[in-house]
Protein backbone atom coordinates (compact mmCIF):
# COMPACT_ATOMS: atom_id res chain seq x y z
CA UNK A 1 0.00 0.00 0.00
CA UNK A 2 1.16 3.27 -1.05
CA UNK A 3 1.29 6.52 1.37
CA UNK A 4 2.31 10.04 1.49
CA UNK A 5 5.80 10.88 2.40
CA UNK A 6 4.30 12.52 5.85
CA UNK A 7 1.87 9.50 6.42
CA UNK A 8 5.17 7.33 5.99
CA UNK A 9 6.82 9.56 8.34
CA UNK A 10 4.16 9.12 11.33
CA UNK A 11 3.77 5.19 10.63
CA UNK A 12 7.67 5.09 11.04
CA UNK A 13 7.40 7.48 14.30
CA UNK A 14 5.22 4.61 16.19
CA UNK A 15 6.05 1.58 14.42
CA UNK A 16 8.55 -0.64 12.86
CA UNK A 17 7.57 -0.46 8.98
CA UNK A 18 7.89 -3.04 6.55
CA UNK A 19 8.78 -1.53 3.63
CA UNK A 20 9.31 -1.88 -0.11
CA UNK A 21 10.83 0.79 -2.59
CA UNK A 22 12.75 1.11 -5.81
CA UNK A 23 16.35 1.54 -5.11
CA UNK A 24 17.55 5.16 -5.80
CA UNK A 25 21.19 4.29 -7.34
CA UNK A 26 20.87 0.38 -7.88
CA UNK A 27 24.13 -1.23 -8.40
CA UNK A 28 25.19 -3.63 -11.26
CA UNK A 29 23.58 -7.18 -10.07
CA UNK A 30 21.10 -5.60 -7.16
CA UNK A 31 18.02 -5.94 -8.08
CA UNK A 32 15.92 -2.66 -8.62
CA UNK A 33 13.79 -3.07 -5.78
CA UNK A 34 14.72 -3.34 -1.98
CA UNK A 35 13.07 -4.40 1.38
CA UNK A 36 13.67 -2.92 4.63
CA UNK A 37 12.53 -3.18 7.88
CA UNK A 38 12.39 0.31 10.08
CA UNK A 39 11.95 2.66 12.48
CA UNK A 40 12.00 6.12 13.66
CA UNK A 41 10.41 5.68 17.03
CA UNK A 42 12.74 7.16 19.62
CA UNK A 43 11.39 5.59 22.62
CA UNK A 44 12.13 2.40 20.68
CA UNK A 45 15.65 2.94 19.60
CA UNK A 46 16.91 4.96 23.00
CA UNK A 47 16.12 2.46 24.79
CA UNK A 48 19.29 0.11 26.50
CA UNK A 49 18.08 -2.78 24.46
CA UNK A 50 17.65 -0.65 21.30
CA UNK A 51 20.83 0.68 21.38
CA UNK A 52 22.05 -2.91 22.16
CA UNK A 53 19.86 -5.12 19.89
CA UNK A 54 19.48 -2.80 17.12
CA UNK A 55 22.94 -0.89 17.70
CA UNK A 56 21.47 2.25 17.63
CA UNK A 57 23.26 5.14 17.28
CA UNK A 58 22.00 9.08 17.62
CA UNK A 59 22.56 10.92 14.42
CA UNK A 60 25.95 12.81 14.63
CA UNK A 61 25.47 15.90 12.30
CA UNK A 62 22.94 17.31 9.76
CA UNK A 63 22.14 16.47 6.34
CA UNK A 64 23.20 18.95 3.74
CA UNK A 65 20.08 18.63 2.27
CA UNK A 66 15.99 19.02 2.92
CA UNK A 67 15.17 14.89 2.29
CA UNK A 68 11.59 16.31 2.55
CA UNK A 69 12.02 18.63 -0.51
CA UNK A 70 13.66 15.40 -2.44
CA UNK A 71 10.56 13.37 -1.69
CA UNK A 72 12.95 11.05 1.15
CA UNK A 73 12.54 9.72 4.29
CA UNK A 74 15.34 9.20 6.73
CA UNK A 75 14.80 6.38 9.19
CA UNK A 76 16.92 3.33 10.89
CA UNK A 77 17.12 0.42 9.03
CA UNK A 78 16.60 -2.69 11.69
CA UNK A 79 18.58 -5.17 9.65
CA UNK A 80 21.65 -2.87 8.35
CA UNK A 81 21.27 -0.91 11.75
CA UNK A 82 22.22 2.18 10.23
CA UNK A 83 20.15 5.59 8.91
CA UNK A 84 18.80 5.15 5.32
CA UNK A 85 16.80 7.51 2.83
CA UNK A 86 14.05 5.88 1.31
CA UNK A 87 11.98 7.83 -1.67
CA UNK A 88 8.78 7.73 -0.43
CA UNK A 89 7.12 8.31 -3.89
CA UNK A 90 7.82 4.27 -4.46
CA UNK A 91 7.89 2.82 -0.93
CA UNK A 92 4.99 0.34 -0.94
CA UNK A 93 3.94 -0.36 3.08
CA UNK A 94 4.26 -4.28 3.52
CA UNK A 95 2.93 -4.72 7.12
CA UNK A 96 3.13 -2.53 10.52
CA UNK A 97 4.17 -3.88 13.66
CA UNK A 98 3.60 -1.79 16.81
CA UNK A 99 6.04 -0.57 18.92
CA UNK A 100 4.12 -0.04 21.64
CA UNK A 101 4.07 -1.49 24.43
CA UNK A 102 7.93 -2.08 23.83
CA UNK A 103 6.93 -5.57 25.46
CA UNK A 104 5.52 -6.71 22.53
CA UNK A 105 7.81 -5.49 19.96
CA UNK A 106 10.97 -7.01 21.58
CA UNK A 107 8.89 -10.83 21.78
CA UNK A 108 8.55 -10.40 18.13
CA UNK A 109 12.17 -9.17 18.12
CA UNK A 110 13.52 -12.57 19.75
CA UNK A 111 10.96 -14.41 18.09
CA UNK A 112 11.74 -14.02 14.92
CA UNK A 113 14.30 -11.18 13.80
CA UNK A 114 17.17 -12.15 16.15
CA UNK A 115 16.79 -15.75 14.85
CA UNK A 116 17.41 -14.89 11.28
CA UNK A 117 20.69 -15.40 9.76
CA UNK A 118 22.77 -12.81 7.64
CA UNK A 119 21.54 -14.83 4.50
CA UNK A 120 18.01 -14.98 5.57
CA UNK A 121 18.51 -10.96 6.24
CA UNK A 122 19.87 -10.83 2.58
CA UNK A 123 17.04 -12.57 1.26
CA UNK A 124 14.03 -10.69 3.16
CA UNK A 125 16.25 -7.26 1.95
CA UNK A 126 15.98 -8.77 -1.91
CA UNK A 127 12.67 -10.19 -2.13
Amino acid sequence: MRVSQSALAALLSKNAVELKFVRRRPSTGEPLTRRMLATNDTILLNSSAGRTALNFKPASGHLKFNPQQKGLVLTWDIFMQDYRLIPAESADVISVIPTTPPEEFWKYFSDSLSRLSTTEKERFMDK
